[in-house]
């Protein structure tokens, strides 16, 4: 189990795919990004399908999973910072991003900012801004107040439709045990940069190609978001998938073939 050790915090991270040059040289970075309230294994429906063609690096977001919870409040900046950070520390000097939800957030800070460290983004379930200021305050002292067992009858609602919540009992309480499990002061360091993230008015300096992906059903960031975000960069085109917020499980076989298409 691979660690960071950074100055307030650790990261846990993973590699996964061939290593070293292969018949066609060295395998490309792709580095995966988790949600709020999950850990890097919401990408285990991802690696089967892309691990042989790319070389990749997940990570468990600050206070979330194995990494540990610096004290809250975080910063939309500080959690780019930990992928950069990351990246140094592996002397991995450009890479593919996927991420989502707070993590396609953090891929387009990181676009607008460190463009020339990355190649291809996909950003998924996600927006410029994530709800409310209000909003993510009222969580905050809800889940300061009673912890995150409360939240998850809503969240497994607004995750994933009736129909997979009856096709994939087991990949559900999965990812929703990762979620009541995930520390208190994480989740509301990470609720606290959705808080105050708003990325509206510096779309249009990412000049990476962007593939932005949404649930079709999402509550959290619908359709419209995601169509929003393709518009409003330089290159980007907008794909929605069966499923709600978590539609990288929920239609993992046409979002891995999207993804492949794209990153290649």
């Amino acid at each position: 189990m691979p660690y960071l050790d950074l100055p307030t915090h650790r990261l846990h991270y993973r590699i996964d795919g061939p290593a070293g040059d292969g018949p066609a040289g060295a395998a490309p970075w792709l580095t995966f990004c988790n949600s709020l309230g999950t850990d890097m294994h919401m990408w285990d429906a991802q690696i089967d399908a892309l691990a042989s063609e790319f070389r990749i690096l997940r990570y468990d977001s600050r206070g979330h999973g194995r990494s540990s919870a610096p004290r809250p409040p975080y910063s939309l900046a500080e959690l780019g910072g930990d992928v950069i950070a990351l990246l140094d520390a592996l002397a991995i000097g450009r890479t593919h991003f996927c991420g989502l939800s707070i993590g396609g957030l953090t891929g387009q800070w990181l676009a607008i900012h460190h463009s020339a460290r990355f190649g291809r983004m996909a950003v998924c379930a996600t927006a410029a801004r994530i709800g409310t200021t209000d909003g993510w305050n009222t969580r905050i002292a809800e889940v300061r107040a009673n912890g995150l067992g409360p939240l998850v009858p809503v969240t497994v609602e607004r995750w994933f439709t009736p129909a997979f919540r009856q096709q994939e009992p087991e990949t559900v309480d999965r990812i929703l045990t990762t979620f009541a499990a995930t520390s208190t002061e994480g989740y509301i360091g990470c609720c606290a940069a959705l808080a105050a993230a708003d990325l509206h008015d510096s779309l249009d300096r990412i000049a990476n190609p962007l593939l932005a992906i949404s649930g079709s059903e999402d509550p959290v960031c619908p359709p419209t978001d995601l169509g929003d975000i393709a518009k409003g960069v330089r290159e980007g085109r907008h794909l929605s998938l069966p499923g709600r917020h978590i539609v990288n499980a929920e239609s993992a076989r046409e979002f891995n073939a999207a993804l492949v298409d794209f990153l290649s």
